[in-house]
């Protein structure tokens, strides 16, 4: 004869670990989510600094161009060197 009650405990322990198996997968999750939020954050952040430099060097090369196109480009005779070709500074 099969024991009801004996079945039923069995269920309700199986169930039992069950539900504390999932509290600790929950437990887990919400640490990870945790984690990943100060992750994106720092993401963010670094993205933000990056962007503000990146419009700075952007500005900064724009300004030195048109300094640059103003310029009145006068060759000097002292910039060629002896083969006759124009001598580039890397200054």
């Amino acid at each position: 004869m099969i024991d009801r009650n004996a079945d039923g405990d069995a269920a309700a322990l199986l169930l039992e670990r069950r539900w504390f198996a999932s509290v600790a997968a929950v437990q887990a999750m919400q640490a990870e989510c945790a984690m990943l939020r100060d992750v994106v954050a720092l993401a963010e952040d670094s993205w933000r600094r990056a962007c503000s430099q990146l419009a700075r060097l952007e500005a900064m090369r724009d300004a030195l161009g048109e300094e640059l196109a103003g310029r009145d480009w006068r060759e000097e005779p002292s910039a060629r060197n002896s083969n006759g070709h124009t001598a580039i500074s890397a200054a």
